[in-house]
Parts: C-alpha cells; structure tokens; sequence
C-alpha cells in the first residue's frame, strides 16, 4: 500500500470539501444566522489545516493502483462525511454524533434516510448544506477533483472506477482528466437548466436550489416536512422530468452533445430503462387509479414515485406507503432495480440485470445446444468473461450483506417490512421505504448500533461494494 499517496489524495479531498463549506457559509451569513456562520469558518479551516498538512506528504512513487484507487475512494467517502457532520453537532441541528454522520452519509451517497422528524425548523445554512451534500455526491468527489486538479503521475482511470457507479467505466475522451470535465459539464448544465424550469413556475429561489440539489444528485433531501408534497403539480412534473433524465448513462448526453445521435440510442441500457419506468408507471398508475380523483392524478403520482424510486432519489409527492399491496410492490422492485450505470442514481443498475437476463438465456441456450457459441452481447459488442464474473461476484456479495444487515437491524426488534425497507432503501441509496421508515417517517428511531450498520450499507451502495470491503482485509494495508 502507497500510504503517502492515498493520504496526499485526501488531503486534497478535504481542501476541496472545506472551499465548498465555504457556500452554506455564505448562505449563513445572508440569512444572519452568526453562530452557524462561526461554525462552518470554524470547519472551514479544520478542513485546510488537515488538507494542508496532508498534501505535504511526497510519495516516493506517484504511481498508484487500483488498490490504492479503492481504499482512496472508501477513505474519500468516510472522511468527508465525518467532516461534514461536524457543522450538524456543533450546531445543535443533530447533536448526537453517530446520527450526524447517518445525515451527512446519507446526504454524500445521495441516499435521502433521514434522522429529522422536523427539517422545516433547521437553520438555512444548515439546510442548505444538508441538500447541497447530494449535488457534490452525485456526481463524485473525486471526479470532481479530476475535473479540476491536474494530479501527477497514476493511472487516473481507476479513481473513475473506483468511485463511478455501475459495472464498467469508459473513458470518453483520451484524457481521464478531459473526460471528468465533460461529466462535471453535462452535471451543471442540466442542473442550471432545471433551476430555471424551477424558477419559471414560481418556486422560491432558495427551494429551487436545494430541490434541485437534491434532483440531480438523486438524492431526495426534502426541503419541508411534507417532502414536494405540498408543491404544485408544475414542480412535481418539472422534478419527475429531471429525476429520471439524471437516472440516464450520461454517455448518452455526451453522445448527443457530439451530435452522435445513433449512438445515444443505441445504448441498450437506457432504452431498457426507459422501458422500466414505462411499464412501471401503467402497472401503478392502475392499481392507484380509485384512490385519486381522476385517472390524469393517478398517472402524474405515479410517474413521480416511480421516477422517484427506480432513479433513487427518494423525494415522495404523496404518502405511498397507503397505497394497494401491488403498486408498493412494484415500488420495492424498483428499489433493486435502480438507474443506469454512468448516471447519479443507485441500486444495482440496468445494465447488471441486463447482462444477468442475458447470461441466463445463454445458459438455457447452451443447455438445449452444447456445441453452439453463444457470446453475451450488449449494444452488440460481446461482454467479455471477467465483466461477466465481476458481475456475478458483485450479486453474491449483494445478496450477503444485504441478508446480514437485515439480521442485524432486526435486533432493534421493529417489523419485517420496516427493516427490510430500511435496508433496502439505504443500500441502494433511495431514501425513503415502508411503514416505519416510510415516507412521512424517518430512521431517527433506530439505535446507534443499527445507524452505524445502515450507514455502512449507505456507503457500500454507493461504492459498489468493493472500495468498502477492501477496508476490511488485512491485505490490503500491507507495505509493499
């Protein structure tokens, strides 16, 4: 392990979290809220003197690996978090310290779980703060920080990798660095571009901004109690649009921007996402279509939810959770589901289950017919075998950790349904699940032992499990 390297990477990383404290800071200071400006300076600079002193470290080799990516991506995760929960303590907002990290965790992996009953009441700055964590999230610290520092030396591509959601990452552009900027491009143009939807409609200035935040870093950090609920159905329309436009691969933008139109289409995964959301929506919109006053409200509730859930973003317009046992069905599936890879959103992504449907039908093929070469294929090009196992492996430790933390969350001894919910929701960084953790509730009822246990899942979904487990071998902090 290149320690010198990683801990230089992440001092980096805490300069760049203590100059984007600097926002609420400022928001603090418009609204008049002193002492909670004092507390974000005072972060500010615990963030540049640990950055500093870090960024002094010279690594005799500037090389790093995918390991020293890993462990840079998980350690990335943990440290901003820990940082960014000291303005929730200090200022009273949360002041117990294991629930202040559940917030910020759940605010940087975009996951929308919250421990507040009662966010209306919050200072603006730390308001602000809360929701602005999902734009920075979204996207990804590191890749931000490859957009905007050239870092000497390494193999730039495996930070991409070991951060970026999904099964594979591509480099759009020659340059890992260019490539990052395009990303951070396309990233602040839609969102530009939905505050001014916002803004057309009526919404106030700074709801526009932390919903937005909230919109593009699919994260679902509620501005009221109510969550969009009490919003016009303008907003609930503009917000649906642009959760599942986020849910997309943005290679598909950067086609479209290239003016690379047949490519933009051809990529497999979205036209199957898109098809989700489709059928998902009809199932629901009929199942729901007695509880409304007319069909039309049945089909726009349901388009938002099921936007909201299939993209992880979290955000509810109404209180699904009364909804018939089918329509939360379809919902829960969703949550497995989750957006595309190369998108914002989480869950294990289209392009997963894409591969594993297919890698099915070519057992079933190969089983009727021994001799026959049946490659799997995605957007035509054939998936090579160690995609194939990556993708297999990931499954199974899916499934593990999810079937462990539902054991050790059900120690608090709340229903099935709630923990399974729980689990769910935070471990493919949704939000909001059933019943107890439903979306008029909150998940401040659980003990530190299993926000400590969720806040893990938080971080491993984000992560696609494997930066998270590396932490935990032993091989993996040997000299060498």
């Amino acid at each position: 392990m290149n320690y010198a390297i990683v801990f230089r990477l992440l001092g980096y990383i805490l300069l760049c979290e203590g100059g984007l404290m600097c926002l609420p800071a400022l928001v603090s200071a418009l609204y008049h809220e002193w002492d909670v400006l004092w507390i974000f300076l005072f972060t500010v600079a615990l963030c540049f003197v640990i950055g500093l002193s870090l960024t002094f470290l010279k690594p005799r080799r500037k090389i790093f690996y995918m390991r020293e990516s890993c462990v840079t991506a998980a350690l990335t995760w943990v440290v901003i978090s820990v940082m960014g929960a000291v303005p929730f303590v200090l200022s009273g907002a949360i002041p117990d310290p294991v629930a202040a990290l559940f917030e910020t965790v759940s605010g940087f992996t975009t996951t929308g779980a919250s421990v507040l009953a009662d966010v209306e009441s919050l200072p603006m700055g730390i308001l602000f703060w809360r929701s602005f964590t999902h734009w920075i999230g979204g996207m990804g610290i590191l890749v931000f920080l490859l957009a905007v520092m050239p870092l000497a030396g390494g193999s730039h591509v495996n930070l991409m990798k070991a951060e970026s959601p999904g099964p594979q990452v591509e480099k759009m552009v020659p340059s890992v660095q260019a490539t990052a900027k395009i990303l951070y491009t396309i990233y602040l143009g839609m969102t530009i571009l939905q505050i001014l939807f916002m803004l057309a409609g009526g919404c106030p200035l700074m709801d526009t901004l932390l919903i937005t935040f909230g919109t593009a870093g699919t994260g679902g950090f509620g501005v009221r109690n109510d969550s969009l609920a009490s919003y016009s159905t303008y907003i609930q329309v503009v917000v649906t649009v642009f959760m599942i436009l986020f849910g997309v691969n943005f290679s598909a933008y950067f086609y479209l921007t290239r003016r690379k139109f047949k490519k933009a289409i051809a990529i497999e995964e979205v036209r199957w996402y898109l098809i989700v959301i489709a059928a998902a929506i009809a199932m629901v919109s009929w199942n729901i279509r007695d509880l409304f006053p007319d069909f039309r409200t049945a089909v726009q509730q349901a388009a938002f939810q099921v936007g909201s859930i299939i993209t992880t973003t979290g955000f509810s317009s109404c209180d699904y959770d009364l909804w018939p046992p089918f329509a939360k069905t379809v919902l829960v599936t969703l949550m497995f589901i989750g957006a595309c890879a190369g998108s914002t959103g989480g869950g294990m992504k289209i392009s997963r289950l894409v591969t594993l449907a297919k890698s099915i039908r070519k057992e079933i093929q190969q089983t009727l017919h021994p001799n026959a070469v049946t490659p799997v294929r995605v957007d035509g090009k054939p998936i090579n075998h160690e995609t194939l196992r990556s993708i297999n492996v990931f499954m199974a430790a899916y499934i593990i950790i999810f079937t462990v933390s539902v054991l050790l969350v059900s120690l608090d001894g709340y229903s099935m349904t709630t923990n399974f919910t729980a689990v769910a929701a935070t471990f493919n960084n949704i939000g909001p699940g059933l019943e107890g953790v439903g979306p008029t509730a909150n998940f401040g009822f659980y003990s530190s032992f299993s926000k400590l246990v969720l806040t893990f899942d938080m971080l491993a979904g984000r992560l696609e499990l494997f930066p998270m487990l590396l932490l935990f071998a032993p091989e993996t902090w040997k000299k060498f």
